[in-house]
């Protein structure tokens, strides 16, 4: 070979990954036989961040909606136990509030994290069409000792009022506690445990994931500082819709709040105020790009978590409840699984 073609060679071979032919990993489904995964993400705000006068039944046109698509499995946006078991190992690095305490709940029951999950899994395998109240007394018992309160709750809505009672490893306190979650403004009992228990379904799943994003670095006020600056940078028109957004929250129905939440539009702006805003900002040490990493880091894990509750069960229908900020990332990348359909939201809710 001469000195010309060892030098082209070279060249070609230098060429930056990008510029070669990628596959298209998209297709790979195309003659996939069997049913499709019908995933369907609804972005929520946060219901804690609600005004004073918030009343859940504002909630049940949205819930009517989502009971018509008939989800098999529902998603939230809070850590699993497995999640919260592994943090509470590791102090040192995730901090010692990372999850709420279940000592209540070991106390009532006698089970760790571990356990109670081993119970959980044992118990919903056995599941029987029929439960006894005393069954669901017991797995929502076992439910909060596993640090899943959310789908303590579903079982807990599914007893007759006469049966909201303690016994079967529910305590005083843990009655007292799932009480309260009638009146608690947070998504995941009032949107997700409640559908979950109209519909039938014995459990929600949690699948929000923390540890990628605890970004370690010597200042973290500065740290927060420069994020804030360029979220306050790239923010003004997510303000102007978050400000159209505050006057649906007062409506006695919040299902055009949902509407209006979920629209590309809306969604667009908040990736672009997320993300772009910080790309785009100066910082000498890279903390705005930080938090992107991190933020996807986040995302990722999300949503293989969301892959995970219907891995064994090809052809579900899935509804994610996920702030809606993530929506953009779940919607992408859930849709680039293989047998998985992405369900527009705007249909559902029409």
């Amino acid at each position: 070979m001469g000195m010309r073609n060892r030098l082209l060679c070279g060249l070609l071979a230098a060429l930056p990954l990008a510029a070669q032919a990628q596959i298209d990993l998209t297709t790979l489904d195309a003659g996939m036989t069997g049913p499709r995964a019908q995933v369907l993400v609804l972005g929520t705000m946060h219901l804690s961040g609600m005004p004073a006068g918030f009343r859940p039944a504002a909630l049940d046109g949205l819930l009517d909606k989502l009971a018509a698509f008939r989800p098999a499995i529902i998603t939230i946006e809070t850590e699993s136990g497995e999640e919260c078991d592994m943090a509470a190992r590791h102090p040192a690095r995730y901090g010692a509030d990372y999850c709420p305490s279940t000592a209540a709940a070991q106390a009532a029951t006698g089970l760790d994290v571990p356990a109670a999950l081993a119970e959980v899994d044992k118990s919903l395998k056995a599941w029987p069409a029929q439960p006894t109240p005393a069954q669901r007394r017991r797995l929502a018992a076992t439910f909060l000792a596993a640090n899943d309160l959310a789908s303590g709750y579903v079982q807990w809505l599914q007893l007759p009022p006469n049966e909201r009672r303690a016994g079967d490893g529910l305590d005083a306190k843990l009655v007292d506690a799932l009480g309260k979650l009638a009146s608690r403004n947070n998504e995941n009992y009032q949107i997700a445990a409640r559908l979950a228990a109209r519909l039938g379904l014995q459990r929600v799943h949690p699948v929000d994931n923390h540890t990628g994003d605890r970004i370690d670095v010597p200042d973290i006020q500065a740290y927060v500082r420069s994020i804030e600056a360029a979220w306050a940078a790239g923010g003004a028109a997510l303000k102007a819709r978050q400000q159209q957004e505050a006057k649906l929250k007062e409506a006695p129905d919040l299902l055009p709040l949902y509407r209006f939440m979920n629209t590309a539009q809306g969604l667009r702006l908040l990736a672009e105020a997320n993300v772009s805003a910080s790309l785009q900002a100066r910082s000498p040490d890279g903390y705005p790009q930080m938090f992107v990493a991190g933020w996807e880091i986040r995302n990722l894990r999300m949503v293989a978590n969301v892959r995970e509750t219907f891995r064994e069960r090809p052809g579900a229908r899935v509804l994610a409840i996920v702030g809606s900020s993530h929506k953009p990332w779940f919607d992408a990348w859930l849709g680039q699984l293989q047998g998985v359909d992405i369900v527009d939201v705007a249909a559902v809710l029409k």
